[in-house]
C-alpha cells in the first residue's frame, strides 16, 4: 500500500478510535459513578485518554498528509506525539493507582452493573481489532508514535478484559474487592507501556 493510502488507513483508525472512546467513556464513566466501581470509572477515564492519544495521532497524521514537513520536521513531530502517548499513560496510571488502594482501604463495595458487563464485553471486540490494525499500520508507515497508540489500545483490551472479570465476579460471587485489584493490576501494566513510549521503545 502507498504510503499516502497507509496514513488515510491510518486516519481512519484514529477517527474510529476517538469516536468509540467517547461513547465508551461517558457510558463508563456514568455507570461506574453510579455503581461505585473503581474499575469501571478507571475504564472509562482509560477511555479518555485512549481519546486524546487518538487526537494527538491525528494531530501526526494530519502534519505529515499536508506535506508541509521534511523528514526531519515528521521525525520531530513523531517523538512529540509518541512522548504525549507516553505521557497519557502514565497519567492514567496514577489516577488508576490511587483509587484502587483508596477503594481497598475503605472497604468500599461496588454495586454489580449489568451495563458495565455488557459495554467491557463488546470493548473486548473492538480494541483487539483496533489494537492490530493500528499496529500493522504503524510499521507499514515506521511510525512509532502510532505503534505506541496501538500499544495503548491494546492496553485498552487487557482493561476491558480485567474490567469485566472484576465486575462478574463482584456480580456473580459477591467478590466487591475483585474490582480495586482488578484495576490496581492494570495500572502496573500502564506504567510499563507508558515508559516504553516515553524511551521510543516500540517493541512488544
Amino acid at each position: 500500500m502507498a504510503r499516502p493510502a497507509l496514513i488515510r488507513r491510518g486516519l481512519l483508525l484514529e477517527y474510529l478510535t476517538v469516536g468509540w472512546n467517547v461513547l465508551e467513556g461517558l457510558i463508563a464513566i456514568l455507570a461506574g459513578v453510579a455503581s461505585c466501581s473503581i474499575a469501571l470509572i478507571a475504564f472509562g477515564v482509560d477511555s479518555v485518554v485512549e481519546t486524546i492519544s487518538g487526537v494527538v495521532l491525528i494531530w501526526r497524521l494530519r502534519a505529515e498528509e499536508r506535506g508541509d514537513l521534511d523528514e526531519d520536521g515528521v521525525e520531530r513531530v513523531e517523538r512529540r506525539a509518541e512522548r504525549l502517548v507516553g505521557v497519557a499513560f502514565l497519567i492514567l496510571a496514577g489516577y488508576v493507582g490511587v483509587e484502587s488502594v483508596r477503594t481497598l482501604l475503605a472497604a468500599e463495595a461496588p454495586e454489580p452493573s449489568s451495563i458495565g458487563i455488557i459495554l467491557t464485553a463488546v470493548s473486548i471486540g473492538v480494541m483487539l481489532w483496533l489494537a492490530r490494525a493500528k499496529r500493522e499500520t504503524g510499521e507499514a508507515l515506521g511510525s512509532r508514535a502510532l505503534i505506541a497508540d496501538s500499544r495503548q489500545t491494546r492496553a485498552c483490551w487487557y482493561l476491558s478484559a480485567v474490567t469485566l472479570a472484576g465486575l462478574a465476579l463482584n456480580a456473580l460471587l459477591g467478590w466487591w474487592w475483585a474490582d480495586p485489584v482488578a484495576a490496581l493490576a492494570i495500572g502496573v501494566l500502564l506504567v510499563r507501556e507508558g515508559r516504553e513510549a516515553l524511551n521510543g521503545d516500540d517493541d512488544d
